[in-house]
């Protein structure tokens, strides 16, 4: 009788251990996986740039907020407007959950708008695909001029040409100069080739270019002297309304006539909301990728993160992977015909 009280009380507690022990495992899945590995953290941005200095700041310090805190190796990748690395992240990196990206943000309107693969079939990515983390901040581009440019305002650009530098066409600092030609009749002229902003600032101040767009970081960080000694204008800015630190400085919505030129300016501005944007390749483990977003999140609050943030000049304003997901579908849900008439716009000849 012991002898059979004995077994089944071994069975019951093998019974209890193979119901238990999955569960365990689970808890302790992410912690176990992560515990001496590093996360590659890809830029699709040049070294010293905005996106190079939002992704090794956030590097900086999110590692500490993952389970079994992994160490974050940063490794830039540009090129097509981060189109290389956004097709190596999604069709050759490891999906577990070991490598994140941050493209530019033409990234996620890039399957609508068809501006850097211009048929589509460079774009070897679905982006409803990627599970997304988070951006440290939504910030818009502005147009700014060197302080000896033949503008002052808006309607100088109307009157005088301006030369203005860009990387490529398929750009932001090209785009949104043609665009604000096309709807407001400036005459900013457009000088691609330089490799990124720095190359663009050096430019700037050898006179072979008058100004740039670009995400205004890039002038209250990287260049927060020329604003201080007033070297340069901030002429206009790109987001959906103005922001609280540029209250004189027009929005291109509210520059627009007619609103059809408003919609296609707001669709356009809806990756400014995702100005930094972090994002994981398909099919990462649900657990790892919840457990980056919860990282990120995190991270924004850290004292240490929030401290290197205001040392630099960063200007923080985040978004969790949530928000940026809605993002995704509203551009997805966007009408056609906007879409179709920006495409045509950008068309044109300049």
């Amino acid at each position: 009788m012991m002898r059979q009280c004995d077994a089944t009380r071994r069975v019951l507690i093998a019974a209890a251990l193979v119901l238990i022990m999955p569960a365990m495992a689970q808890a302790q899945s992410v912690a176990d996986f992560y515990r001496g590995k590093s996360i590659e953290l890809l830029i699709g941005g040049a070294v010293g740039g905005g996106y190079d200095l939002a992704g090794r700041t956030v590097a900086n310090h999110i590692g500490r907020h993952i389970p079994g805190n992994p160490g974050i190796v940063v490794r830039n990748m540009p090129g097509a407007t981060s189109l290389i690395m956004t097709n190596h992240l999604y069709n050759v990196a490891r999906r577990n959950g070991t490598v994140i990206g941050m493209p530019t943000s033409n990234i996620p309107l890039e399957q609508r708008l068809k501006l850097i693969s211009s048929d589509g079939t460079n774009a070897r990515f679905e982006i409803e695909r990627f599970g997304w983390i988070g951006t440290p901040v939504q910030e818009p581009q502005i147009t700014w001029v060197w302080h000896t440019a033949p503008a002052q305002n808006v309607d100088d650009l109307r009157k005088n040409a301006v030369r203005m530098g860009a990387t490529t066409s398929s750009a932001d600092n090209y785009l949104l100069p043609t665009i604000l030609n096309q709807l407001l009749g400036t005459r900013m002229q457009v000088v691609t080739g330089y490799i990124g902003q720095n190359e663009i600032f050096l430019a700037t101040e050898r006179g072979e270019v008058q100004g740039n767009n670009t995400g205004l970081s890039n002038i209250t960080v990287n260049k927060a002297d020329w604003l201080r000694d007033a070297k340069v204008r901030i002429l206009v800015q790109y987001g959906t309304e103005r922001l609280p630190g540029l209250p004189n400085v027009p929005t291109a919505i509210e520059l627009a006539a007619a609103e059809a030129d408003r919609a296609l300016l707001r669709f356009y501005a809806v990756k400014f909301s995702m100005a930094r944007p972090l994002m994981a390749p398909p099919e990462v483990p649900a657990e790892r990728l919840a457990a980056l977003r919860a990282a990120f999140d995190a991270t924004m609050k850290d004292p240490q993160f929030l401290e290197e943030a205001q040392r630099i000049g960063l200007d923080l304003s985040p978004l969790g992977g949530d928000g940026i997901t809605k993002l995704i579908q509203q551009v997805q849900a966007t009408p056609q015909d906007v879409v179709d008439r920006l495409r045509e716009l950008l068309a044109r000849p300049k």
